[in-house]
């Protein structure tokens, strides 16, 4: 759950809805403050004060009020009326043997980057996961994963936060690597099939989806 995340203000006659607070954040419900009360609504759920709950997730809502309805990200900031979140963008340049290399962090901690879209989630190695803090034998799924060597043991694992420039997802799929290997983070399908993605040449650009 994510508190305090989005607030959405509007002018509007007397007997409207004036304003909205984004509270928390779950799969298919919300914690809303609705002129200073506050209303937990399920998906397709209306509050006594008319504002309709269209859907939710981790990433944001769509919310309906005073007849109108939009999808809202983490983080909008709303004056007057419903406005949408400003498009985040990323450039990462190829390096000379044409590799996508950036420094983001995860939960918290800088990490090195290796783009890599053949990888089906963010990967790295139990070296590395010690060093973020990450609980994998804990809270980790045993699996296994194919690497250059062959089949290596791992643990598939939730992030609790990813950051890429000022691009930030929020529980995001990945993989832990018994082992050494990978020697830098993959930055997988995971995270990059979440954002939109395009090439200029030696540029790729990773944007927000909204």
């Amino acid at each position: 759950m994510l508190l305090l995340l989005t607030c959405l203000c509007w002018a509007t006659p007397s007997l409207a809805v004036e304003r909205v607070r984004v509270m928390a954040l779950f799969a298919d419900k919300a914690m809303l403050q609705i002129d200073g009360k506050q209303r937990l609504l399920k998906a397709g759920q209306r509050s006594p004060e008319g504002v309709l709950l269209v859907s939710a997730d981790a990433r944001g809502a769509v919310i309906e009020v005073n007849g109108k309805r939009d999808k809202y990200a983490l983080g909008s900031q709303v004056g007057g009326h419903f406005a949408k979140r400003k498009v985040v963008e990323v450039q990462i340049w190829a390096d000379s043997r044409g590799a996508y290399r950036t420094t983001g962090s995860i939960n918290g901690r800088m990490v090195d980057m290796l783009v890599d879209t053949g990888a089906t989630s963010i990967a790295m190695s139990e070296v590395e996961a010690k060093r973020l803090g990450i609980a994998y034998r804990v809270n980790g799924d045993k699996t296994a994963v194919r690497t250059a060597s062959g089949i290596a043991r791992a643990y598939a694992v939730k992030l609790d936060q990813v950051r890429v420039g000022e691009l930030v997802l929020h529980q995001v799929n990945a993989v832990v690597v018994e082992g050494s290997s990978p020697h830098q983070v993959l930055l997988g399908m995971s995270f990059l099939s979440r954002v939109k993605m395009e090439h200029k040449g030696n540029l790729m650009v990773l944007q927000s989806k909204f």
